[in-house]
């Protein structure tokens, strides 16, 4: 099946010929050596697809789940699931209007994450895009807590997962909490350690959206797009945002340095 033109060109410059790209994996490696994170998901799903004879769309879920696992593997080192935190439901991706009321039910969670994390958490966090007023997006809100010592999970692993969350993934940087079994998908919980690069990105990208309303706009506008052609595919949806993020973290770095922003302005 042909492939996207931006992929073709990315493989020729990796040095993978696209009309034989050989064994997906090592096409995909060589990608990944190249090009880092911008080597997405969507080209290991292409260049499956691609050995295979179908399209990306004909990938059934299994194929997909362990190819999600191959990709975040590569750009999480050290990343692994934490077993018990399966979801029963299924979870559509949905992209709606600013909800006014995304602040406040932030502040719910704070409050509640305060009192069971202090003096473990050095500053709790409303991120992502239900951070930012105007923005679309998933109704589930992000949360970033900053630790002093990430590695020490029984600080704060035990009380995260009493507030309703339950510990679904680990890697060198991050531990990730979501609601498991049947409970609606309504919030996500991202920790992190106080002065990690994890903790900046995510305080300046909210930042930097914030105050920059055409990307704010643009990235509106692409969401929309991929969970419509995403919608039952979490993962292929975040990964087709790569490009747009790390072309906005450029420009919010320079925003940053006209401003004098810091983490501690934040």
């Amino acid at each position: 099946m042909p492939m996207r033109d931006l992929l073709e060109r990315r493989l020729r410059a990796a040095g993978v010929d696209p009309e034989d790209p050989g064994d997906p994996r090592e096409a995909f490696l060589r990608l990944h050596e190249r090009y880092g994170q911008r080597a997405t998901l969507l080209d290991r799903y292409a260049l499956e697809a691609a050995v295979r004879g179908t399209s990306v769309d004909e990938l059934d879920s299994e194929v997909r789940a362990r190819l999600a696992a191959e990709v975040i593997a590569l750009h999480e080192p050290g990343w692994e699931v934490i077993g018990g935190s399966d979801r029963t439901r299924a979870d559509p991706i949905e992209v709606v209007d600013y909800d006014p009321d995304w602040p406040a039910r932030f502040e719910l969670w704070h409050g509640r994450l305060a009192g069971a994390l202090d003096p473990i958490a050095t500053r709790i966090e409303h991120v992502g895009s239900t951070a930012v007023p105007g923005l679309a997006a998933k109704p589930v809100i992000d949360i970033q807590i900053s630790v002093r010592a990430i590695t020490d999970e029984a600080a704060y692993v035990p009380a995260i997962e009493r507030a309703g969350v339950a510990f679904r993934s680990r890697d060198a940087c991050h531990r990730y909490f979501r609601p498991a079994g049947d409970r609606p998908r309504d919030v996500q919980v991202h920790v992190c350690e106080a002065g990690s690069a994890w903790e900046r990105t995510h305080l300046l990208f909210r930042d930097y959206l914030r105050s920059a309303a055409p990307a704010r706009d643009r990235y509106a506008r692409l969401k929309r797009q991929l969970s419509a052609r995403h919608q039952q595919d979490r993962i292929a949806y975040n990964e087709a945002k790569t490009d747009f993020i790390l072309d906005a973290m450029a420009d919010a770095e320079a925003w940053a340095h006209r401003t004098s922003w810091s983490v501690e302005t934040a």
